[in-house]
């Protein structure tokens, strides 16, 4: 397992509200809410046994594409920047960087100053993106964002290794004798990898230390398990690596309002015998989402999860 995480357990963390306002996820108080707010949530993630806080990214959106996706999307490095200052465990993760959006010696630079002031807390989440104005705007590739992603995870472990003075030759990105520092904390820097396409799930099996599938629904996840441990077993990939899962929607107790059919609720045994079924997957983490009307009540809910619900998951 990538570095930071507990062999043999089923760790839980999450995306923060707030920082990406999608209209598939984003409860409506978050239009509304402060930075203190997020700020708050991220103590009591710290403090209540949280793996993982996850940023997201996206540089603009197009009109086309704003009702669902909203503009808002703080950028990660700055946000989990600000978050490790005012956290001391949890660890910091980009869910997911579209980093082929940038020349990897430049994303190398950012994460490896915050793994620095963050005393070795980065996870790097990465993925392939999907809004072609986007990369468009920017002069990235969109066609080839596929190829273009797989050199870049190569180049960025090359970048964020122990070399002052990385060293990475591929189609698409040259360099060497350019001295970075500093340097990572961590030796290694966990790059998990997003997307349950067949190519996102190949990309996490041959170049992942983790993978985060999006979307996946709980039947489908045993096959796409299976099929990433063949491909990284055909490939000779020896290093073990973290399967993850996006869990429903939950929500600690019995609620008094429509939290949707989806959504798991009840009391903290029945939610965490639900929640074993992943572990008994394959899944050595979970990512989840609490459904709330407020940042008390969403606080409130994770404080509950933690203390009722987190120690019956292994």
């Amino acid at each position: 397992m990538a570095q930071g995480f507990p062999q043999g357990r089923l760790v839980y963390g999450m995306q923060l509200p707030i920082q990406s306002q999608s209209a598939i996820y984003a409860e409506a108080w978050e239009a509304d809410a402060t930075t203190e707010d997020l700020a708050e949530i991220a103590r009591v993630a710290d403090r209540s046994g949280f793996a993982y806080i996850a940023s997201c990214d996206h540089v603009a959106i197009p009109r086309r594409l704003a009702e669902a996706m909203s503009t808002i999307w703080y950028d990660p490095v700055a946000t989990l920047s600000f978050l490790a200052g005012i956290t001391e465990n949890v660890r910091l993760m980009s869910h997911v960087a579209v980093v082929g959006l940038r020349h990897p010696l430049i994303s190398a630079k950012q994460y490896a100053t915050l793994d620095r002031l963050s005393g070795g807390r980065l996870v790097l989440g990465v993925g392939a993106g999907h809004v072609q104005e986007e990369f468009e705007a920017v002069g990235a590739d969109f066609e080839r964002r596929g190829p273009v992603l797989d050199e870049t995870i190569d180049a960025l472990k090359a970048a964020l290794g122990a070399d002052e003075y990385p060293e990475h030759h591929g189609e698409y990105y040259d360099f060497e004798g350019l001295g970075q520092q500093p340097r990572p904390v961590q030796p290694r820097v966990p790059v998990w990898v997003g997307g349950s396409s067949p190519a996102a799930v190949r990309r996490a099996a041959v170049r992942g230390d983790g993978w985060l599938p999006q979307g996946d629904p709980r039947d489908k996840l045993p096959a796409q398990i299976a099929r990433l441990r063949r491909l990284r077993e055909e490939a000779g990939v020896r290093d073990p690596i973290t399967v993850g899962a996006i869990a429903e929607p939950l929500y600690v107790g019995e609620p008094s309002w429509s939290v949707g059919r989806r959504t798991l609720s009840g009391k903290p045994d029945a939610l965490a015998d639900s929640l074993r079924a992943y572990g008994a997957m394959g899944v050595q983490q979970i990512q989840v989402r609490f459904r709330s009307r407020s940042r008390s009540e969403l606080t409130d809910q994770m404080a509950a999860f933690a203390a009722e619900v987190a120690p019956h998951l292994n």
